[in-house]
């Protein structure tokens, strides 16, 4: 029997991948066994699931052996955490990112989307040593419409995440299917969505490029676009888009 990891962050994600797997009656299948875990420093996740046993908080860098000797197949569900090389060479771990390899790999991949107009979606590709890259086995792209935030395209790609998974899960499971290089593309980190963060306010740009920063940056209830008034204070901001109906 092959033991089958998946590792994610995202509780939304987690039920319907698990959904997913009675749907296709996988925990039938007598070939497969599926468990679960979440990053060690999730604090939402401890709390939440901190009376069950079938999920349990891993630290990766920390249990590459035991995952090494445990596990044929991990996994990564929108997970924090980076898989090391000496993981990634010994099982096969496969990655559902939430963005269009090549393009904006990295961090929020629709953020960037929307501002620098590539393309956006959805990519299941095996993990290679570098950030969102390696072969990949499937995709599809998402299209994001002017009225759309951050958080609206995000829902769109999770959708579209769960969509390739239903068609391609089985294959991928059984190592039943091609891959494809997408290049190398680009590359956003962290320090890259907190240098957009910031709004100067003497800055000089088209409505078209202003509105775009600010739906980028525009994600439910998160604070990420601020400007700072005089007496230092940080004013935080985000932009409510309606899309009318002729």
């Amino acid at each position: 029997m092959k033991k089958i990891l998946l590792l994610t962050d995202n509780e939304d994600l987690l039920h319907r991948f698990r959904a997913l797997i009675q749907e296709k009656r996988l925990e039938d299948d007598s070939r497969f066994s599926f468990e679960y875990a979440f990053s060690f420093n999730n604090k939402t996740f401890i709390e939440k699931f901190r009376t069950t046993d079938w999920i349990k908080p891993l630290k990766v860098m920390d249990k590459v052996d035991y995952l090494s000797d445990r596990y044929s197949m991990i996994f990564s569900l929108h997970c924090k955490q980076i898989f090391p090389p000496e993981l990634v060479t010994a099982v096969k771990c496969i990655n559902i990112h939430p963005g269009l390899n090549p393009y904006n790999r990295g961090w929020f991949p629709q953020v960037f989307s929307i501002i620098n107009s590539l393309p956006c979606g959805a990519t299941i590709h095996e993990i290679d040593e570098q950030l969102d890259h390696g072969p990949i086995i499937c995709q599809k792209e998402v299209k994001i419409e002017m009225w759309d935030t951050s958080l609206s395209a995000y829902k769109k790609i999770l959708d579209t995440e769960i969509d390739l998974l239903r068609e391609h899960l089985s294959k991928i499971l059984n190592q039943e299917y091609e891959t494809l290089t997408g290049g190398e593309g680009n590359l956003n980190l962290k320090k890259d969505f907190d240098s957009l963060c910031e709004i100067e306010l003497d800055d000089r740009d088209s409505f078209r490029n202003h509105i775009n920063k600010l739906r980028a940056l525009t994600h439910g209830d998160y604070e990420n676009a601020y400007f700072t008034d005089e007496a230092g204070n940080k004013i935080f901001l985000k932009i409510e888009l309606k899309r009318g109906i002729e």
